[in-house]
């Protein structure tokens, strides 16, 4: 996925179900996952699709009347990257930043400090191992 390409948040749908449906997909199959209520026309899914083949972060392959799309790259290489460009954009690359804002945030509870606090316990121990 190059830099410059970031999916859109209906993008990002799409996505998710085609990760979630595992090596290969047709058009049906992500209407059907992503939109059970009928949310979107089956043509717009279709377009999404295929624009996220153009932007190179799902191949496409016809089997007789039929194509069938598969992830690029993994949910876990494209949340990394979304992540950078967010943090940089966002914070100027500073993870201390956006910590001081999670901590700063009202909707921050004592459980989800302490959730915090074992992560990165843990984390310091993964680094002291390799130090």
């Amino acid at each position: 996925m190059s830099k410059n390409i970031k999916p859109t948040p209906v993008e990002w749908e799409i996505m998710e179900s085609v990760w979630e449906l595992g090596k290969r997909a047709t058009a049906r199959d992500v209407f059907n996952h992503a939109f059970p209520n009928g949310e979107k026309a089956y043509t717009t899914v279709q377009t999404i699709l295929n624009n996220l083949h153009n932007k190179g972060m799902l191949k496409r392959e016809k089997i007789g009347m039929v194509n069938f799309y598969s992830p690029t790259k993994s949910r876990n290489s494209m949340v990394k990257a979304e992540f950078s460009f967010f943090l940089s954009r966002v914070f100027n690359g500073s993870i201390q930043a956006l910590a001081d804002f999670l901590m700063d945030s009202d909707n921050l509870e004592l459980k989800d400090l302490q959730a915090i606090k074992q992560l990165v316990d843990k984390k310091e121990k993964e680094l002291g191992k390799k130090g």
